[in-house]
């Protein structure tokens, strides 16, 4: 049974919103933790993970619980398999925001949950054309974003040894260049359907290393009339290949 602790934001929850249900659909058990606090960069997360306050919210196999939680409490709650990091995603391009808060959380993780794999889960660019894009972040071309993303992600994984990487950016990328018009619902966040289903067949298949072609879920929280689920499927095994981690 995988075991995924993600340590994240409102991308992590956008990732991990359908996971679990996708592993139940094959009939696959999983536990799923993702703690959540909106738009909390690696900065705060260190500094929560200094104090021990349990200022997250626990979100369980995708689910809200009402819940709250400690990065301590949730890094030694079990044996995890896997247990991920990001950054937050308007300061993802800047390697230089990453450090020193990811060594630390990479070297505590290490030191209080041993056997677990510790993966760097990249996020994805904002819209074209986009307020955030352009005004925010001052990228005329959402992909020279991507690029940074990208770029700082792979310096972050080489940098802290990780064992792997979820190329969530590089799925919606590939996305737009097979005809999804959008990947976003508010231009930065993932569509409520597709997109974050998308991002869950990507971990599904990746983490556990069950094929997601040909799985059957399909109960989305907005009306998925229209998608192409074997695309997205294709899609994301064939880059879940391309990323495979060693067991």
């Amino acid at each position: 049974m995988p075991r995924i602790l993600a340590i994240g934001n409102s991308f992590s929850e956008d990732a991990t919103r359908y996971l679990y249900k996708i592993s139940a659909a094959d009939n696959k058990p999983m536990r799923l933790y993702n703690l959540y606090i909106g738009g909390c960069p690696l900065s705060k997360h260190f500094r929560l993970m200094k104090t021990g306050e349990p200022s997250y919210e626990f979100q369980f196999n995708g689910m809200k619980t009402g819940m709250s939680i400690s990065i301590p409490k949730a890094v030694l709650v079990d044996e995890w398999d896997y247990i991920t990091l990001q950054q937050v995603s308007h300061q993802s391009p800047r390697y230089e925001t990453y450090q020193p808060y990811l060594n630390a959380l990479a070297a505590y993780i290490r030191e209080n949950n041993p056997k677990a794999k510790l993966i760097i889960h990249q996020t994805w660019a904002y819209e074209q054309g986009s307020r955030r894009l352009c005004e925010e972040l001052g990228y005329a071309d959402q992909a020279d974003m991507f690029r940074d993303v990208k770029a700082s992600y792979d310096k972050a994984a080489a940098e802290i040894k990780a064992d792997g990487i979820i190329p969530s950016g590089e799925l919606f990328q590939r996305m737009l260049k097979n005809g999804f018009e959008t990947v976003h619902r508010d231009t930065f966040h993932a569509h409520l359907g597709y997109g974050r289903y998308a991002l869950a067949a990507l971990w599904y298949d990746l983490l556990t290393g069950n094929d997601v072609r040909g799985n059957t879920f399909r109960d989305l929280d907005v009306p998925s009339d229209g998608v192409d689920f074997e695309l997205i499927q294709k899609l994301a095994h064939e880059l879940a290949d391309e990323y495979r981690i060693q067991k």
